[in-house]
């Protein structure tokens, strides 16, 4: 064989190899349902996203979970997830919200599409908020609805 190919066929099986890596990496993140948000770019940020089928089933059973609706509260007024609390995302900043005073309750949060209810979890997170569950917006959920 040509020392020509040898080398082409070397660099192709590298690139492969790096190809097959960054794969496998980007579908370890998608598949583990967990958002690392990065700020500053040094501080990780951690909350859990799931469905809102999967919202939906644990809001079906009692359990000891806060659900909270950061929309603003002329939005919240609308309609709301039956038993949510609202407190806006742009509400949310440095000081530990008053309607959250326990940081390690469990927190389900939801917005209008999902955009702002990932900035609060984000937000939360990085104010020492342990058990933030991000499951999108409220255009998504078919079950009740409370004004």
């Amino acid at each position: 064989m040509k020392k020509g190919t040898i080398f082409i066929i070397a660099a192709l099986t590298v690139i492969v190899i790096i190809a097959a890596a960054l794969a496998a990496r980007q579908n370890m993140t998608a598949d583990h349902g967990s958002d690392s948000i990065s700020s500053e770019g040094d501080t990780e940020m951690n909350y859990t996203s799931i469905t809102m089928e999967e919202a939906r089933e644990i809001f079906a059973t009692d359990g000891d979970y806060i659900i909270l609706d950061v929309r603003r509260a002329d939005e919240f007024a609308a309609g709301h997830i039956p038993g949510a609390i609202n407190v806006a995302n742009e509400a949310i900043a440095d000081a530990q919200p008053a309607e959250l005073p326990d940081k390690d309750q469990v927190i389900y949060v939801y917005c209008r599409s999902g955009n702002r209810s990932k900035q609060a979890s984000a937000k939360l997170a990085a104010m020492g908020y342990t058990n933030i569950i991000e499951f999108g917006g409220i255009i998504d959920w078919t079950g009740q609805i409370e004004k």
